[in-house]
C-alpha cells in the first residue's frame, strides 16, 4: 500500500498561520459585476466559469441579463462553489489531496500499482493532481480543455498517457462537459481512464462516459 503523507497536520500545528478573510460573492448583482470585470480583462466564458465554479450557461446569462428586473424563468439553476479557503494554502490543498488519494486507493482496491498517472484539468485541477500524484508516487499530466473539435490539449511538459491507466481530477463538475472532453481525448491518446475525481459534484451522476465518478462533496438542487 502507498504511504500517504501523514505529516500535514503536524505542519499546520507547528506554524502560526493568520486566518484568511474571504469575501464570498453572493448576490446576482455582485456576480454580474464580477463576470463583467473578468470579461473586460480578457477572460473567455469558459475561463470565467472555471474561476467562479459556475456553469458556462450561468456565465452567459449573467453577461446578457441587465438587472434584477430581468431575473426570470430563463435563469439557469446553478450553485456557486467557493473554495478559496482551501486553495490559498498549499498545506490545505495537500490535506484535501490526502483524502483524494485515499479515495483512489479505495477504488483501486488498495492496489496503487494499478494507477500510472493522475491527470489534472487546467486550471483548478492542477494543484490537486500534483499533490495526489506525489502522495501515490505516480506521474502527473495536465489537460487543457478546449471548445474545439480536438477536445483540448495534453501538455507535453508533464507525464504522457499512452498505454497508461489514468485518473482524471478537477475541482467542480457542473454539467460534465469538461471531464467528458478530457476522457475522450485521453482515450484517443491510448489511455485507459479508470476514475474521475472532483471536489464538488453538482449533479446526480455516479459515472461519466462509462468511468466511475467520485466527488468528495455532492450538492444538488431539490
Amino acid at each position: 500500500m502507498c504511504n500517504i503523507n501523514a505529516t500535514i497536520i503536524d505542519v499546520l500545528i507547528s506554524k502560526s498561520i493568520k486566518p484568511l478573510t474571504i469575501a464570498m460573492v453572493l448576490s446576482i448583482d455582485e456576480l454580474r459585476n464580477t463576470v463583467t470585470k473578468y470579461k473586460q480583462e480578457g477572460l473567455s466564458t469558459e475561463q470565467i466559469a472555471d474561476e467562479l465554479s459556475l456553469s458556462q450557461s450561468t456565465i452567459l446569462w449573467l453577461l446578457t441579463s441587465n438587472s434584477e428586473e430581468n431575473i426570470s424563468k430563463e435563469r439557469p439553476i446553478d450553485i456557486r462553489i467557493g473554495w478559496r479557503t482551501i486553495g490559498a494554502r498549499p498545506t490545505r490543498v495537500a490535506a484535501l489531496s490526502t483524502i483524494f488519494a485515499d479515495v483512489v486507493l479505495e477504488e483501486m482496491e488498495w492496489d496503487v500499482e494499478s494507477i500510472d498517472t493522475i491527470v489534472g484539468i487546467s486550471i483548478n485541477g492542477i494543484l490537486f493532481a500534483h499533490e495526489i500524484a506525489s502522495q501515490l508516487n505516480v506521474d502527473v499530466a495536465i489537460h487543457r480543455d478546449s471548445k474545439g473539435e480536438s477536445g483540448g490539449h495534453l501538455s507535453t511538459k508533464y507525464g504522457q498517457v499512452g498505454g497508461k491507466r489514468v485518473v482524471v481530477v478537477d475541482d467542480v463538475l457542473s454539467t460534465g462537459s469538461t471531464i467528458k472532453n478530457t476522457i475522450s481525448l485521453l482515450r484517443t491518446m491510448g489511455a485507459e481512464v479508470v476514475l474521475a475525481l472532483v471536489l464538488v459534484n453538482k449533479t446526480q451522476l455516479n459515472e461519466i462516459e462509462g468511468v466511475p465518478l467520485r466527488g468528495l462533496i455532492r450538492t444538488v438542487t431539490v
